[in-house]
Order: structure tokens, then sequence, then C-alpha cells
């Protein structure tokens, strides 16, 4: 099947409804995937590893400059990594080109979908934990209410591969809770056994976004290509080949 890159995300096809009857896909602002969680009453973007994505499309080095460009510090409670000041400075090596960063440099991701209103959204962040360690899907924890009560996960299992989601990793994704008992740690789901605990903030894990309720469905224009917003708008970034 071919796919047709668009200004900061791919195009799968008209607004749809998916099978599970909680989660709702349809297309965002700028024509990105999105989908509708009414048990979570979130937007999630359809790609899991919609980092990952950018990275190969536009490269690595291009959108690692964008995100420190939009985010170049990530505030926190003060722990050894910020010096204890509650203001880290993100860098380059807070990424890997899988779509893996450590905590900072998924908040700092999550700041350039702001700073680009990407889906027409400008309120994306990490998801929240409720704390708990091990199997859990109660509310709270955003993650593990996806997994267990919307995707019918269950524990000690990966993640479900649905047709509601791109590119799911059956590893870790990390929140944006800290772990309250030692702020230079926080919580992450762990989607290969579909479990959750706490790791230091250097720890590369993979980021989904969420965005509250339920954003604006928009219709898809006739023109294959739309230039001048999201991210090559905010920095003038060119494709990186072609995507076909």
């Amino acid at each position: 099947m071919t796919h047709r890159l668009l200004t900061f995300g791919v195009l799968f096809g008209a607004a749809a409804f998916n099978a599970n009857a909680t989660l709702t896909s349809f297309t965002g602002a700028d024509d990105v995937g999105l989908v509708y969680s009414s048990v979570g009453n979130v937007t999630w973007t359809q790609d899991a590893n919609l980092l990952a994505t950018l990275e190969s499309t536009y490269g690595f080095r291009n959108v690692i400059q964008a995100i420190i460009a939009a985010s170049p510090t990530v505030s926190d409670t003060p722990n050894s990594f910020d010096g204890y000041t509650g203001s880290y400075t993100v860098k380059t090596t807070d990424f890997s080109s899988d779509g893996r960063a450590n905590w900072f440099g998924a908040q700092a991701f999550v700041g350039l979908l702001n700073r680009v209103n990407y889906g027409g959204s400008s309120q994306w962040r990490l998801p929240t934990s409720n704390a708990i360690d091990g199997y859990d899907g109660s509310a709270g924890n955003e993650l593990g209410q996806l997994v267990y009560r919307e995707l019918d996960g269950s524990a000690s299992n990966s993640i479900p591969n649905t047709s509601s989601f791109d590119h799911e990793q059956a590893s870790s994704y990390w929140s944006g809770t800290e772990n309250a008992a030692s702020p230079g740690s926080a919580w992450y789901f762990e989607a290969y056994y579909s479990s959750q605990a706490n790791r230091r903030k250097t720890y590369q894990h993979y980021v989904w976004a969420v965005s509250p309720g339920r954003l604006s469905a928009v219709p898809i224009p006739g023109a294959v290509w739309l230039m001048g917003s999201g991210l090559m708008g905010l920095l003038g970034l060119k494709r990186r080949g072609r995507v076909g």
C-alpha cells in the first residue's frame, strides 16, 4: 500500500470508526491520524512511535534540533540529573534514532508537538500513571486503561496489535508522572508485560502522547501535499527522500 507523508504525519484515509467501541479513529488538523478514547476522554496520536517516524522522514539530526529549539529546557522536581535546580537542559544524547528518549527528551518532544499545534492541539502531554507498581488498568493509569479496557490486553502479555494504532512497541513507554519518593525517577508502562514500574529518568523509553478530550476532526483536502505548517513551517525542514 502506498503511503504519502503529509506535513507532519501519515495520511491513512478518511475519518473512520474502528471496531473497538470505545476508540474512534479520525483525521485531525494537518491530516494527522488521531484516536479518541471515550474511557479516558483523551486523544492519542495514532502513531504509537511518532518520534521514530519523524526521525526517519526528516532525519534524526533535524528532528532533534527542532525539539531542542522548541523545548530547550524541561522543568521537573529538583533532582541529581538537573543539578537540583528543577530545570534540565535538553541534549541530543537524550534521544535515540529508533524513537526512544529519556524522560527529559520525551517531555521535550511533547513540547514540540505543542509548539506546532500537532493535530490541532497545544495540550499534548505524556500519559499519567497512578503510581501503582505492577499490573494495573484502573483510572489514573492512562496507558493501562488503554491496554486493559480498550485494546482487550491482559497481564503478562504484550500490548495487542490492533487496527486502531500504528507502530505499537512491545516495550516501555514513559508516563509524565514522577516518582514522588525519588524525583530522579519516573513511572513508565512496560507494554511487553502490560505492567508499570518506575525507573531513573535517564533511561530511554518510547514516547506516546495524549491530549485532553476529543480534538476536532477535519475533512481531507484534495491536495496531496500541504506545506507551510507543522514542523516544516516551524524550521523549514525538508523531507528526506521520497515516501511512496
